[in-house]
């Protein structure tokens, strides 16, 4: 059953988001590429599928779409098709728990659509402090001015606190959740940024509310990010397993990443199978040596920063895997495990405020590099 249909429009990108109620198995055409005057279309067929009462087409007009119409076009088929205008290329790849298919539509617009406001108006800016143990009353703290002017050309960072809502990630031995640690972090982490280097900060989620994959690259591109940071905590079936490390987007290289992947996908191995399959078409527009030498930065200030006070914290470095929170970010983007929930002794600092402190100066300090470097 196909329930709904979203989009988000960016500068050169329009994702178009297929909701359903199971995995679905489709064929694409594409009939033209559209032009000024001449317009094209994309169709999609979902086998074995119907088409839930409250699905309707959708207009979007951003010039690159005209639009999005659905039919039931047999009795076990749903059609999508999309009206294309000056298009270059799409990509399709599917996405689980909840089951979607995600399209992205590339190519350039006749003229630049405005950028959203610093705070996503569909994302909810109520402070809601996640219940760990001792942990600040956020929303008590009052503003203050920046000290610092973001004069380089990073000025706009999404923040992207794993997980929420009904899909708690990892959970650790005492039954500490990863979203909630992710969030504590990432609030603290918003502060630091807008406070020490002056960055304008929208965050995908500022309370304990469920973010689709899809929708926290597309929030980045609608507010023309110049960084994006996925904030997560760790998790192996062996418990001894421990340490800090940094992800990019790219193919896995061992088995052990691709567990992980299919962990922070919310899906299976097979399923990451295919995302490889489709990998470097999705990359086309990923910013792969600076997202590179972001995790770098990131992961070696972090890594320092704990061991300051944790002699024993392991640097398992810089890796590269193939997570959906990454793909189609059209600006250097990194993955970013602070530590593994799974194991006891690092999920007590977990939810200790001073560790994640710790942790949020730990990549300021690496994004800090990241934005000297770059002068």
């Amino acid at each position: 059953m196909l329930h709904e249909m979203k989009h988000w429009s960016t500068p050169d990108s329009t994702r178009i988001s297929l909701e359903l109620d199971r995995d679905v198995v489709w064929e694409a055409h594409e009939l033209g590429k559209g032009a000024p005057g001449k317009p094209g279309r994309i169709y999609i067929d979902l086998k074995r599928t119907r088409m839930g009462k409250s699905v309707k087409d959708i207009t979007i007009g951003d010039g690159l779409l005209k639009g999005a119409r659905v039919g039931q076009y047999r009795a076990d088929v749903v059609r999508v098709v999309l009206d294309t205008e000056n298009i270059k290329e799409y990509k399709i790849f599917p996405l689980s728990d909840p089951a979607r298919l995600v399209i992205d539509v590339r190519g350039e617009r006749p003229t630049e659509i405005s950028r959203l406001e610093p705070v996503v108006s569909a994302m909810p800016e109520r402070v809601v402090v996640p219940k760990l143990e001792e942990q600040p009353a956020v929303a008590e703290k009052k503003v203050k001015h920046p000290k610092k002017i973001a004069i380089s050309k990073i000025r706009r960072i999404v923040v992207d606190p794993g997980h929420g809502g009904h899909d708690p990630g990892a959970v650790g031995p005492s039954g500490i959740q990863e979203k909630d640690v992710v969030l504590a972090i990432g609030l603290k982490l918003r502060e630091l940024f807008r406070e020490e280097l002056g960055l304008d900060v929208v965050m995908t989620r500022s309370t304990d509310v469920f973010i689709p994959l899809e929708e926290r690259t597309a929030i980045a591109n609608k507010v023309g990010a110049d960084l994006f940071l996925s904030v997560h905590a760790n998790a192996a079936s062996n418990h001894s397993a421990a340490g800090i490390e940094t992800y990019y987007l790219n193919l896995a290289k061992t088995d052990k990443v691709a567990q992980l992947a299919a962990k922070e996908n919310g899906t299976s191995l097979d399923k990451v199978s295919v995302l490889q399959a489709i990998l470097f078409d999705l990359m086309a527009n990923y910013k792969l040596n600076d997202s590179a030498h972001l995790a770098d930065e990131v992961q070696k200030t972090l890594h320092k920063k704990i061991r300051t006070r944790y002699s024993d914290v392991k640097n398992l470095g810089v890796k590269q895997g193939p997570f959906y929170v990454l793909v189609g970010a059209s600006m250097p983007s990194i993955l970013v495990e602070t530590a593994f929930l799974s194991n006891a002794t690092e999920e007590s600092r977990l939810k200790d405020s001073a560790y994640q402190d710790m942790t949020a100066n730990g990549i300021l300090e690496g994004v800090r590099n990241y934005i000297n470097s770059l002068k």
